[in-house]
């Protein structure tokens, strides 16, 4: 399991005014650990680091990077427009530094998962950042970066991306257009945000829902399409 305190972001309570809840990894966290399902400070429990800007510029746009140091450009990404108000040091404290410990944990989780059978980041899951662009409270395209850094040493490595969130993940989708060697299942509501219909073309087995979709039908669809997807070549 990976996760650290720095997860939860803090905007000088600009934060409060966006649906998302920019602590829950902390409450997902706490809650584990109150159910007894994780002991505190367990050797299961992975600290990660906070990835390196020479990670990030290896696999991320040197234009869309640059153009974090805008606050009017983190406000756009988080949709809580008085970001633009606090200056760029602030914004990169309380809100990028998040992201980028974030971003570190999906690459050690991945890393950890192939020593260990499986792992699990608490954090990341950006699926609407891709390498030239952020948005959706996404800022760093983190599953594009843990697939591209694995397969520098594992050329070729083939990896099957399960997108289960509300959204439609078009990040990931936008990065692996043509990457055949990236299968993607995303089971999403196909009539909200973002609706990026040029991203479509890269999920290899979609499932939008309609809105109101019960739990029993969800599951069902849910089993069938895993099934499906991991029976194929």
């Amino acid at each position: 399991l990976v996760y650290r305190q720095e997860y939860n972001i803090s905007i000088c309570g600009c934060d409060k005014l966006h649906p998302f809840d920019a602590g829950k990894w902390g409450k997902v966290f706490q809650n584990l650990l109150d159910s007894g399902m994780l002991a505190d400070g367990s050797s299961e429990t992975f600290s990660p680091p906070e990835i390196t800007d020479a990670l990030l510029r290896e696999f991320v746009s040197p234009c869309y990077l640059r153009s974090l140091v805008w606050p009017c450009k983190i406000a756009a990404i988080t949709e809580v427009p008085l970001v633009i108000l606090l200056p760029p040091c602030l914004c990169d404290r309380f809100i990028l530094r998040a992201m980028r410990f974030q971003t570190g944990g999906t690459v050690l989780a991945a890393e950890l998962a192939l020593q260990h059978g499986w792992a699990i980041n608490i954090g990341g899951g950006f699926h609407h950042a891709h390498r030239r662009d952020g948005g959706g409270f996404c800022v760093y395209p983190d599953i594009t970066i843990a697939i591209l850094h694995l397969r520098k040493t594992r050329p070729g490595f083939r990896v099957l991306i399960i997108d289960l969130d509300a959204h439609q993940g078009n990040g990931h989708e936008r990065d692996f257009l043509q990457d055949e060697s990236t299968v993607i299942l995303d089971v999403y509501n196909g009539s909200i945000y973002p609706r990026d219909y040029f991203a479509k073309k890269g999920i290899t087995f979609d499932v939008p829902l309609r809105p109101g979709t019960a739990d029993k039908s969800y599951l069902t669809t849910l089993e069938e399409q895993l099934t499906f997807c991991l029976a194929a070549d």
